[in-house]
């Protein structure tokens, strides 16, 4: 068991030491709302700390993976708590020592592309999508998507989806070297679980520390780059574009619609 009991996450623990972590609200793509963003938060320190716990799979519960922040619900928060949440997301997930593998098994959208492409491996099902919407909500892309998607495929790449919003399929991702492998015999699940309990198996110590020293590359542009883009994000939560994002979001109509 984990300290902590969750409300919007499925955690799994099997006996091989994978724990399973399912963002579980289907009937909206596991969209992101603040108190699902806290579990998000606090699920990774409890595996962490989890000595049982040899690897983690995070998937979502239906036919997506995250369709990002909860657009209902995003705005209604203080700026102090946006913020820390944004950084010790992020955060919590790259101290995590066991590796992690993220099963896509549809649309990643959002924060939802960023948990996944934080994880430590990615697998997708062929019909799953990537995108990092932030700009088309009229915000900064902050929560992460400026320290991994510039890591992953390029800064020249990576300014392109981050400022247009872009989709960009399991293929193509692959292909250019976003995510790690396009599964399309068994379910994307059942996947990662398999290699992940392959990861479990290994000897811990040596994957441990070989995650633990690739990682500081990463943590070096989280550290250089988290607090300015959470902040300017936060900044932008109040600006005229996102006041019409939210707008049209609300009234299913084309954001930034010529007037």
């Amino acid at each position: 068991m984990t300290p902590h009991s969750y409300t919007y996450l499925l955690v799994e623990k099997r006996p091989s030491g994978v724990a399973v972590v399912t963002m579980n609200r289907p009937e909206i793509l596991n969209a992101v709302n603040w108190e699902m963003h806290d579990e998000l938060e606090r699920v990774f320190i409890d595996l962490d700390s989890d000595k049982d716990v040899r690897a983690i799979v995070l998937t979502g519960a239906g036919r997506g993976f995250c369709s990002g922040g909860d657009q209902k619900t995003l705005d209604k928060s203080t700026v102090p708590s946006a913020t820390r949440g944004g950084r010790h997301l992020i955060r919590n997930i790259l101290e995590v020592e066991a590796p992690i593998i993220a099963a896509v098994n549809g649309a990643a959208v959002g924060l939802g592309a960023t948990l996944a492409l934080m994880c430590d491996i990615v697998f997708a099902d062929s019909s799953a999508r990537f995108a990092d919407t932030h700009v088309t909500a009229g915000v900064v892309a902050g929560d992460g998507g400026a320290v991994m998607w510039p890591l992953l495929i390029g800064p020249a790449r990576a300014k392109h989806y981050l400022m247009t919003g872009d989709f960009i399929s399991a293929e193509k991702a692959a292909a250019i070297g976003l995510i790690n492998e396009v599964v399309t015999g068994p379910d994307v699940r059942d996947h990662a679980i398999e290699y992940a309990e392959m990861l479990a198996s290994g000897p811990r110590d040596a994957i441990v520390w070989t995650k633990y020293s690739v990682n500081k590359i990463i943590k070096e542009y989280t550290h250089l780059l988290l607090d300015t883009s959470t902040a300017l994000e936060t900044l932008t939560f109040a600006s005229p574009e996102r006041r019409e994002a939210v707008a049209a979001f609300a009234e299913k109509r084309k954001r930034f619609a010529e007037k």
